[in-house]
């Protein structure tokens, strides 16, 4: 009974200890998920202001797809430079902070 025990806690009492190499990497994943926030709300922006109707062209089949992947390529490449991203990635460290 005690070696299972001994097992239990080796396998679940060992916890990560907070090190300056595993806060980067958080530091790191969260900013990669307010860059992808920030494409996402780029994109909503982009589909309101880019609007390619034009009625003397027909459109072509799969047009909509094409369309819909520049929009979301252009919002991928812009994301991180309008500043949504530190703004929210400043905001959730000082949360965290605070709950510390």
């Amino acid at each position: 009974m005690l070696s299972s025990i001994d097992s239990l806690s080796a396998l679940y009492g060992a916890q990560k200890v907070p090190t300056i190499e595993n806060a980067k990497s958080d530091d790191e994943k969260l900013k990669e998920q307010t860059d992808a926030f920030e494409a996402i709300m780029v994109k909503v922006l982009l589909d309101t202001a880019l609007k390619f109707d034009n009625p003397l062209y027909p459109k072509e089949a799969g047009h909509e797809i094409y369309e819909s992947m520049y929009k979301e390529q252009l919002s991928q490449s812009l994301s991180g430079g309008f500043g949504y991203s530190d703004l929210l990635f400043n905001y959730l460290k000082e949360q965290q902070n605070l709950t510390r």
